[in-house]
Protein backbone atom coordinates (compact mmCIF):
# COMPACT_ATOMS: atom_id res chain seq x y z
CA UNK A 1 0.00 0.00 0.00
CA UNK A 2 1.05 3.59 -0.69
CA UNK A 3 0.02 6.42 1.65
CA UNK A 4 0.36 9.99 0.36
CA UNK A 5 0.48 12.28 3.40
CA UNK A 6 0.53 15.97 4.36
CA UNK A 7 -1.11 17.22 1.19
CA UNK A 8 -3.53 19.91 0.20
CA UNK A 9 -5.87 17.23 -1.11
CA UNK A 10 -8.36 18.34 -3.76
CA UNK A 11 -10.51 15.27 -4.23
CA UNK A 12 -13.05 16.44 -6.86
CA UNK A 13 -15.52 14.68 -4.58
CA UNK A 14 -18.48 16.93 -3.76
CA UNK A 15 -18.95 15.25 -0.38
CA UNK A 16 -15.46 16.26 0.78
CA UNK A 17 -13.77 18.40 -1.87
CA UNK A 18 -10.75 19.64 0.12
CA UNK A 19 -8.66 18.28 2.97
CA UNK A 20 -5.81 20.46 4.22
CA UNK A 21 -3.22 18.16 5.72
CA UNK A 22 -4.93 15.29 3.98
CA UNK A 23 -3.83 11.82 2.94
CA UNK A 24 -4.70 9.32 0.21
CA UNK A 25 -4.26 5.57 0.69
CA UNK A 26 -3.66 3.49 -2.44
CA UNK A 27 -4.16 -0.25 -2.27
CA UNK A 28 -3.23 -2.01 -5.51
CA UNK A 29 -4.73 -0.04 -8.37
CA UNK A 30 -7.51 1.53 -6.33
CA UNK A 31 -7.92 4.29 -3.78
CA UNK A 32 -8.83 2.69 -0.48
CA UNK A 33 -9.32 5.72 1.74
CA UNK A 34 -9.00 9.50 1.79
CA UNK A 35 -8.80 11.45 5.01
CA UNK A 36 -6.70 13.22 7.62
CA UNK A 37 -2.96 12.46 7.57
CA UNK A 38 -2.59 11.68 11.27
CA UNK A 39 -5.59 9.36 11.29
CA UNK A 40 -4.51 7.42 8.21
CA UNK A 41 -0.87 7.18 9.29
CA UNK A 42 -1.96 5.62 12.56
CA UNK A 43 -4.46 3.34 10.86
CA UNK A 44 -2.06 2.18 8.12
CA UNK A 45 1.32 2.31 9.80
CA UNK A 46 2.74 -0.37 7.51
CA UNK A 47 2.04 1.55 4.26
CA UNK A 48 4.85 3.06 2.19
CA UNK A 49 4.61 6.82 2.72
CA UNK A 50 5.03 9.61 0.20
CA UNK A 51 5.22 12.96 1.98
CA UNK A 52 3.47 15.61 -0.13
CA UNK A 53 4.98 18.31 2.14
CA UNK A 54 2.05 20.67 1.72
CA UNK A 55 1.86 20.33 -2.05
CA UNK A 56 -1.38 19.85 -3.98
CA UNK A 57 -2.69 16.29 -4.31
CA UNK A 58 -5.23 15.83 -7.09
CA UNK A 59 -6.66 13.31 -9.57
CA UNK A 60 -4.58 12.93 -12.73
CA UNK A 61 -5.59 14.93 -15.81
CA UNK A 62 -7.58 13.36 -18.66
CA UNK A 63 -7.04 14.24 -22.34
CA UNK A 64 -10.07 13.30 -24.44
CA UNK A 65 -8.54 13.94 -27.90
CA UNK A 66 -4.88 13.43 -28.81
CA UNK A 67 -2.83 12.67 -31.94
CA UNK A 68 0.37 10.78 -31.11
CA UNK A 69 1.16 10.29 -34.79
CA UNK A 70 1.78 14.04 -35.18
CA UNK A 71 4.81 14.00 -32.86
CA UNK A 72 7.50 13.81 -35.52
CA UNK A 73 6.30 17.11 -37.00
CA UNK A 74 7.99 18.98 -34.15
CA UNK A 75 10.69 21.15 -35.71
CA UNK A 76 10.08 19.74 -39.20
CA UNK A 77 10.06 21.98 -42.27
CA UNK A 78 8.54 21.07 -45.63
CA UNK A 79 8.58 22.49 -49.14
CA UNK A 80 4.80 22.80 -49.17
CA UNK A 81 3.48 26.27 -50.09
CA UNK A 82 2.29 28.38 -47.15
CA UNK A 83 -1.20 27.26 -46.19
CA UNK A 84 -4.10 29.68 -46.52
CA UNK A 85 -6.79 27.10 -45.73
CA UNK A 86 -7.14 24.25 -43.25
CA UNK A 87 -7.35 21.73 -46.11
CA UNK A 88 -3.96 22.95 -47.31
CA UNK A 89 -2.50 22.23 -43.86
CA UNK A 90 -3.87 18.69 -44.10
CA UNK A 91 -2.49 18.11 -47.59
CA UNK A 92 0.80 19.95 -47.13
CA UNK A 93 1.76 18.62 -43.70
CA UNK A 94 -0.29 15.90 -42.03
CA UNK A 95 -1.16 13.82 -45.09
CA UNK A 96 2.46 13.91 -46.19
CA UNK A 97 3.75 12.92 -42.76
CA UNK A 98 1.32 10.11 -41.94
CA UNK A 99 1.95 8.35 -45.28
CA UNK A 100 5.63 7.93 -44.39
CA UNK A 101 5.19 6.44 -40.92
CA UNK A 102 6.42 2.92 -40.27
CA UNK A 103 5.24 0.77 -37.37
CA UNK A 104 8.48 1.59 -35.57
CA UNK A 105 7.78 5.29 -36.10
CA UNK A 106 4.27 4.79 -34.74
CA UNK A 107 5.64 3.31 -31.53
CA UNK A 108 8.22 6.05 -30.94
CA UNK A 109 5.91 8.89 -31.94
CA UNK A 110 3.70 7.69 -29.08
CA UNK A 111 6.51 7.21 -26.57
CA UNK A 112 7.65 10.84 -26.66
CA UNK A 113 4.34 12.52 -25.83
CA UNK A 114 3.54 9.79 -23.32
CA UNK A 115 6.66 10.78 -21.40
CA UNK A 116 5.56 14.42 -21.65
CA UNK A 117 2.13 13.42 -20.34
CA UNK A 118 3.63 11.70 -17.32
CA UNK A 119 5.65 14.83 -16.63
CA UNK A 120 2.50 16.95 -16.92
CA UNK A 121 0.31 14.71 -14.77
CA UNK A 122 -1.85 13.37 -17.60
CA UNK A 123 -2.94 9.86 -16.69
CA UNK A 124 -5.67 9.01 -19.24
CA UNK A 125 -5.59 9.73 -23.00
CA UNK A 126 -8.03 9.12 -25.86
CA UNK A 127 -5.93 9.03 -29.05
CA UNK A 128 -6.83 9.18 -32.75
CA UNK A 129 -4.25 7.63 -35.08
CA UNK A 130 -3.33 7.65 -38.80
CA UNK A 131 -0.56 5.83 -40.70
CA UNK A 132 -2.12 4.77 -44.04
CA UNK A 133 0.86 2.76 -45.28
CA UNK A 134 1.48 1.10 -41.91
CA UNK A 135 -2.03 0.32 -40.71
CA UNK A 136 -2.02 -3.31 -39.66
CA UNK A 137 -0.85 -3.54 -36.07
CA UNK A 138 -0.54 0.24 -35.63
CA UNK A 139 -3.01 0.47 -32.74
CA UNK A 140 -1.34 -2.51 -31.11
CA UNK A 141 2.01 -0.68 -31.35
CA UNK A 142 0.59 2.35 -29.56
CA UNK A 143 -0.99 0.04 -27.00
CA UNK A 144 2.43 -1.56 -26.47
CA UNK A 145 3.93 1.87 -25.74
CA UNK A 146 1.03 2.73 -23.41
CA UNK A 147 1.47 -0.50 -21.50
CA UNK A 148 5.22 -0.05 -21.14
CA UNK A 149 4.96 3.54 -19.99
CA UNK A 150 1.78 3.09 -17.95
CA UNK A 151 -0.70 5.53 -19.53
CA UNK A 152 -4.42 4.64 -19.38
CA UNK A 153 -5.43 4.76 -23.05
CA UNK A 154 -8.24 4.57 -25.57
CA UNK A 155 -7.10 4.19 -29.21
CA UNK A 156 -8.68 4.38 -32.66
CA UNK A 157 -7.57 4.36 -36.29
CA UNK A 158 -8.60 7.18 -38.64
CA UNK A 159 -10.54 5.67 -41.56
CA UNK A 160 -10.82 7.77 -44.73
CA UNK A 161 -11.15 7.46 -48.51
CA UNK A 162 -8.16 9.65 -49.29
CA UNK A 163 -5.73 6.79 -50.05
CA UNK A 164 -8.03 4.40 -51.86
CA UNK A 165 -10.43 1.59 -51.05
CA UNK A 166 -7.86 -1.03 -50.01
CA UNK A 167 -6.30 1.28 -47.43
CA UNK A 168 -9.73 2.36 -46.25
CA UNK A 169 -10.72 -1.29 -45.73
CA UNK A 170 -7.46 -1.93 -43.87
CA UNK A 171 -8.29 0.93 -41.50
CA UNK A 172 -11.72 -0.53 -40.84
CA UNK A 173 -10.17 -3.90 -40.10
CA UNK A 174 -7.60 -2.41 -37.72
CA UNK A 175 -10.33 -0.70 -35.71
CA UNK A 176 -12.43 -3.87 -35.52
CA UNK A 177 -9.47 -6.11 -34.69
CA UNK A 178 -8.25 -3.79 -31.96
CA UNK A 179 -11.69 -3.30 -30.43
CA UNK A 180 -12.18 -7.08 -30.36
CA UNK A 181 -8.79 -7.41 -28.66
CA UNK A 182 -9.73 -4.83 -26.03
CA UNK A 183 -13.02 -6.54 -25.30
CA UNK A 184 -11.21 -9.84 -24.87
CA UNK A 185 -8.59 -8.30 -22.58
CA UNK A 186 -11.28 -6.53 -20.52
CA UNK A 187 -8.67 -4.18 -19.06
CA UNK A 188 -9.60 -0.59 -18.20
CA UNK A 189 -6.03 0.45 -19.00
CA UNK A 190 -6.59 -0.09 -22.73
CA UNK A 191 -9.78 0.43 -24.73
CA UNK A 192 -10.74 1.18 -28.33
CA UNK A 193 -13.07 3.28 -30.42
CA UNK A 194 -13.74 3.19 -34.17
CA UNK A 195 -11.89 6.11 -35.76
CA UNK A 196 -13.19 8.14 -38.69
CA UNK A 197 -11.33 11.08 -40.21
CA UNK A 198 -14.04 13.54 -41.26
CA UNK A 199 -17.19 13.84 -43.33
CA UNK A 200 -15.29 15.31 -46.28
CA UNK A 201 -13.08 12.20 -46.61
CA UNK A 202 -15.76 9.56 -45.94
CA UNK A 203 -18.23 8.60 -48.67
CA UNK A 204 -21.59 7.02 -47.96
CA UNK A 205 -20.21 3.72 -49.23
CA UNK A 206 -17.35 3.85 -46.73
CA UNK A 207 -19.67 5.01 -43.96
CA UNK A 208 -21.89 1.99 -44.60
CA UNK A 209 -18.88 -0.27 -44.09
CA UNK A 210 -17.88 1.58 -40.92
CA UNK A 211 -21.38 1.37 -39.46
CA UNK A 212 -21.35 -2.36 -40.12
CA UNK A 213 -17.90 -2.67 -38.55
CA UNK A 214 -18.72 -0.74 -35.40
CA UNK A 215 -21.95 -2.69 -34.95
CA UNK A 216 -19.98 -5.93 -35.05
CA UNK A 217 -18.10 -4.88 -31.91
CA UNK A 218 -20.91 -2.93 -30.24
CA UNK A 219 -18.75 0.19 -30.12
CA UNK A 220 -18.75 3.88 -30.93
CA UNK A 221 -16.96 6.34 -33.19
CA UNK A 222 -14.21 8.90 -32.63
CA UNK A 223 -14.54 11.44 -35.46
CA UNK A 224 -13.54 14.99 -36.42
CA UNK A 225 -16.65 17.10 -37.02
CA UNK A 226 -16.88 20.42 -38.89
CA UNK A 227 -13.36 21.43 -37.89
CA UNK A 228 -12.59 23.47 -41.01
CA UNK A 229 -15.14 25.35 -43.08
CA UNK A 230 -14.24 23.04 -45.99
CA UNK A 231 -15.78 20.09 -44.17
CA UNK A 232 -19.05 21.98 -43.87
CA UNK A 233 -18.96 23.13 -47.51
CA UNK A 234 -18.30 19.58 -48.68
CA UNK A 235 -21.22 18.23 -46.66
CA UNK A 236 -23.63 20.79 -48.12
CA UNK A 237 -22.37 20.19 -51.66
CA UNK A 238 -22.60 16.39 -51.49
CA UNK A 239 -25.41 15.77 -49.02
CA UNK A 240 -27.34 19.07 -48.80
CA UNK A 241 -26.87 19.22 -45.05
CA UNK A 242 -24.32 20.08 -42.39
CA UNK A 243 -21.73 17.66 -41.01
CA UNK A 244 -23.48 17.08 -37.69
CA UNK A 245 -26.83 16.59 -39.40
CA UNK A 246 -25.27 13.98 -41.69
CA UNK A 247 -23.72 12.07 -38.81
CA UNK A 248 -26.91 12.41 -36.77
CA UNK A 249 -29.14 11.01 -39.49
CA UNK A 250 -26.75 8.16 -40.24
CA UNK A 251 -26.46 7.05 -36.60
CA UNK A 252 -22.81 7.98 -36.04
CA UNK A 253 -23.61 10.11 -33.00
CA UNK A 254 -24.50 8.40 -29.72
CA UNK A 255 -23.38 8.15 -26.12
CA UNK A 256 -20.81 5.62 -27.36
CA UNK A 257 -19.13 8.16 -29.65
CA UNK A 258 -16.90 11.26 -29.53
CA UNK A 259 -17.48 14.19 -31.90
CA UNK A 260 -14.31 16.27 -32.03
CA UNK A 261 -14.11 20.05 -32.67
CA UNK A 262 -17.69 20.95 -33.82
CA UNK A 263 -16.53 24.43 -34.80
CA UNK A 264 -18.99 25.06 -37.64
CA UNK A 265 -22.32 23.89 -36.26
CA UNK A 266 -25.78 25.40 -36.42
CA UNK A 267 -28.22 25.88 -33.57
CA UNK A 268 -30.29 22.95 -34.85
CA UNK A 269 -27.16 20.81 -34.94
CA UNK A 270 -26.38 21.72 -31.32
CA UNK A 271 -29.81 20.29 -30.52
CA UNK A 272 -28.83 17.14 -32.42
CA UNK A 273 -25.64 16.84 -30.40
CA UNK A 274 -27.64 17.09 -27.20
CA UNK A 275 -30.34 14.66 -28.31
CA UNK A 276 -27.81 12.06 -29.47
CA UNK A 277 -25.95 12.27 -26.12
CA UNK A 278 -22.64 12.22 -28.00
CA UNK A 279 -19.56 13.58 -26.22
CA UNK A 280 -18.05 16.66 -27.88
CA UNK A 281 -14.36 17.48 -27.40
CA UNK A 282 -13.04 21.00 -27.90
CA UNK A 283 -9.39 21.63 -28.79
CA UNK A 284 -8.96 25.41 -28.51
CA UNK A 285 -5.23 25.70 -29.08
CA UNK A 286 -5.33 23.59 -32.22
CA UNK A 287 -8.36 25.45 -33.57
CA UNK A 288 -6.55 28.75 -33.10
CA UNK A 289 -3.32 27.43 -34.65
CA UNK A 290 -5.18 26.13 -37.71
CA UNK A 291 -7.25 29.32 -37.92
CA UNK A 292 -10.49 27.35 -38.26
CA UNK A 293 -12.43 29.39 -35.71
CA UNK A 294 -13.62 28.95 -32.15
CA UNK A 295 -16.31 26.36 -31.43
CA UNK A 296 -19.51 27.64 -29.77
CA UNK A 297 -18.54 25.88 -26.57
CA UNK A 298 -20.52 28.09 -24.19
CA UNK A 299 -23.66 27.72 -26.31
CA UNK A 300 -23.27 23.95 -26.49
CA UNK A 301 -22.81 23.62 -22.73
CA UNK A 302 -25.74 25.97 -22.06
CA UNK A 303 -27.88 23.71 -24.26
CA UNK A 304 -26.96 20.55 -22.37
CA UNK A 305 -24.23 19.13 -24.61
CA UNK A 306 -21.46 17.20 -22.83
CA UNK A 307 -18.30 19.08 -23.89
CA UNK A 308 -14.83 17.98 -22.83
CA UNK A 309 -11.34 19.31 -23.44
CA UNK A 310 -8.51 17.89 -25.54
CA UNK A 311 -5.22 18.96 -27.07
CA UNK A 312 -5.37 17.53 -30.63
CA UNK A 313 -1.65 16.77 -30.42
CA UNK A 314 -0.72 20.42 -29.92
CA UNK A 315 0.58 19.79 -26.41
CA UNK A 316 0.72 17.13 -23.72
CA UNK A 317 -0.19 19.67 -21.04
CA UNK A 318 -3.90 19.79 -20.24
CA UNK A 319 -3.45 22.94 -18.16
CA UNK A 320 -2.23 24.66 -21.32
CA UNK A 321 -5.54 23.87 -23.05
CA UNK A 322 -7.37 24.85 -19.86
CA UNK A 323 -5.88 28.33 -19.98
CA UNK A 324 -6.49 28.75 -23.72
CA UNK A 325 -10.16 27.72 -23.65
CA UNK A 326 -10.79 30.36 -21.01
CA UNK A 327 -9.25 33.25 -22.91
CA UNK A 328 -10.41 32.37 -26.44
CA UNK A 329 -14.06 32.11 -25.39
CA UNK A 330 -13.81 35.49 -23.67
CA UNK A 331 -12.17 36.88 -26.79
CA UNK A 332 -14.74 35.64 -29.32
CA UNK A 333 -17.68 36.64 -27.12
CA UNK A 334 -16.12 40.02 -26.41
CA UNK A 335 -17.20 39.66 -22.78
CA UNK A 336 -14.51 39.28 -20.09
CA UNK A 337 -16.98 37.94 -17.53
CA UNK A 338 -17.78 34.71 -19.41
CA UNK A 339 -15.96 31.34 -19.49
CA UNK A 340 -15.01 31.22 -15.83
CA UNK A 341 -17.24 28.29 -14.91
CA UNK A 342 -17.18 26.18 -18.09
CA UNK A 343 -13.41 25.45 -18.47
CA UNK A 344 -13.01 23.70 -15.08
CA UNK A 345 -16.26 21.81 -15.72
CA UNK A 346 -14.89 20.66 -19.09
CA UNK A 347 -11.52 19.55 -17.75
CA UNK A 348 -12.41 18.11 -14.37
CA UNK A 349 -16.02 16.99 -14.64
CA UNK A 350 -16.82 16.36 -18.30
CA UNK A 351 -13.52 14.71 -19.25
CA UNK A 352 -14.10 12.31 -16.37
CA UNK A 353 -17.63 11.57 -17.60
CA UNK A 354 -16.39 11.02 -21.14
CA UNK A 355 -13.56 8.69 -20.12
CA UNK A 356 -15.84 6.71 -17.83
CA UNK A 357 -18.17 5.99 -20.74
CA UNK A 358 -15.51 3.67 -22.13
CA UNK A 359 -14.34 1.87 -19.00
CA UNK A 360 -16.01 -0.19 -16.31
CA UNK A 361 -14.37 1.55 -13.35
CA UNK A 362 -14.30 5.08 -11.95
CA UNK A 363 -11.60 7.72 -12.23
CA UNK A 364 -11.05 11.46 -11.98
CA UNK A 365 -11.92 11.60 -8.27
CA UNK A 366 -9.91 10.82 -5.15
CA UNK A 367 -12.47 8.56 -3.55
CA UNK A 368 -12.66 5.04 -2.20
CA UNK A 369 -13.01 2.49 -5.00
CA UNK A 370 -11.84 4.82 -7.77
CA UNK A 371 -8.76 4.07 -9.83
CA UNK A 372 -5.57 5.33 -8.22
CA UNK A 373 -4.63 7.96 -10.83
CA UNK A 374 -3.08 10.58 -8.56
CA UNK A 375 -0.69 13.50 -9.01
CA UNK A 376 1.27 15.68 -6.62
CA UNK A 377 1.74 19.27 -7.78
CA UNK A 378 4.51 21.57 -6.56
CA UNK A 379 2.66 24.84 -6.09
CA UNK A 380 3.26 27.19 -3.19
CA UNK A 381 0.39 29.67 -3.53
CA UNK A 382 0.98 33.37 -2.97
CA UNK A 383 -2.63 33.75 -1.80
CA UNK A 384 -4.94 31.47 0.23
CA UNK A 385 -6.12 28.35 -1.61
CA UNK A 386 -9.21 26.26 -0.98
CA UNK A 387 -11.94 24.31 -2.77
CA UNK A 388 -13.67 27.54 -3.82
CA UNK A 389 -10.74 29.16 -5.61
CA UNK A 390 -8.66 26.21 -6.88
CA UNK A 391 -9.77 26.80 -10.46
CA UNK A 392 -8.35 30.32 -10.39
CA UNK A 393 -5.06 29.11 -8.92
CA UNK A 394 -4.74 26.48 -11.65
CA UNK A 395 -5.64 29.01 -14.32
CA UNK A 396 -3.11 31.65 -13.31
CA UNK A 397 -0.49 29.84 -11.25
CA UNK A 398 0.04 26.24 -12.33
CA UNK A 399 1.37 24.46 -15.43
CA UNK A 400 1.70 20.76 -16.10
CA UNK A 401 5.41 20.90 -15.39
CA UNK A 402 4.59 21.78 -11.80
CA UNK A 403 3.68 18.11 -11.34
CA UNK A 404 6.24 16.32 -9.18
CA UNK A 405 4.73 12.86 -8.87
CA UNK A 406 2.46 10.92 -11.22
CA UNK A 407 0.71 7.69 -10.24
CA UNK A 408 -1.44 5.74 -12.71
CA UNK A 409 -3.47 2.69 -11.72
CA UNK A 410 -1.55 2.59 -8.45
CA UNK A 411 1.86 2.53 -10.17
CA UNK A 412 4.35 5.34 -9.59
CA UNK A 413 5.50 6.55 -13.03
CA UNK A 414 7.30 9.68 -11.84
CA UNK A 415 8.53 10.41 -8.32
CA UNK A 416 9.87 13.87 -7.43
CA UNK A 417 10.31 14.69 -11.15
CA UNK A 418 12.29 11.50 -11.80
CA UNK A 419 10.77 8.96 -14.18
CA UNK A 420 10.55 5.48 -12.68
CA UNK A 421 11.84 2.56 -14.77
CA UNK A 422 11.68 4.62 -17.97
CA UNK A 423 14.93 5.11 -19.94
CA UNK A 424 14.09 8.53 -21.30
CA UNK A 425 17.51 9.20 -22.82
CA UNK A 426 17.50 5.97 -24.84
CA UNK A 427 13.93 6.45 -26.00
CA UNK A 428 14.43 10.07 -27.02
CA UNK A 429 17.68 9.31 -28.84
CA UNK A 430 15.93 6.62 -30.90
CA UNK A 431 13.01 8.95 -31.49
CA UNK A 432 15.30 11.66 -32.89
CA UNK A 433 17.00 9.11 -35.13
CA UNK A 434 13.71 7.89 -36.59
CA UNK A 435 12.31 11.42 -36.93
CA UNK A 436 15.31 12.48 -39.03
CA UNK A 437 14.88 9.47 -41.28
CA UNK A 438 11.20 10.32 -41.67
CA UNK A 439 12.03 13.92 -42.54
CA UNK A 440 14.45 12.68 -45.18
CA UNK A 441 11.71 10.54 -46.75
CA UNK A 442 9.35 13.50 -46.88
Amino acid sequence: MILITNGKVFTRDSERPFIDGGAVLIDGNLIKEVGDTNELKEKYSDADCIDARGRLVMPGFINTHMHYYSTFARGMSTDSPPAALFSQILKGLWWRLDKKLTLEDVYYSAVGPMIDEIKCGVTTVIDHHASPFAIEGSLFKIAEAAKELGIRSNLSYEVSDRDGEAICDAGIKENVDFMKYCKKENDDMIKGLFGLHASMTISDKTLDKCLEGVASVDGGFHVHCAEGIEDLADAFEKYRMGVIERWYKRGVLSDKSIAVHCVHVSKDEIDMLRESKVAVVNNPESNMGNAVGAAPVLDMIANGVLVGLGTDGYTADMLESYKVISVIQKHVKGIPSVAWVEPPVMLFENNKKIAERFIDGKLGTLKEGHYADVIIVDYNPVTPINENNLSGHLLFGVWGRNVDTTIVNGKILMNERKLVNIDEERLMAKSRELAQKLWNRI
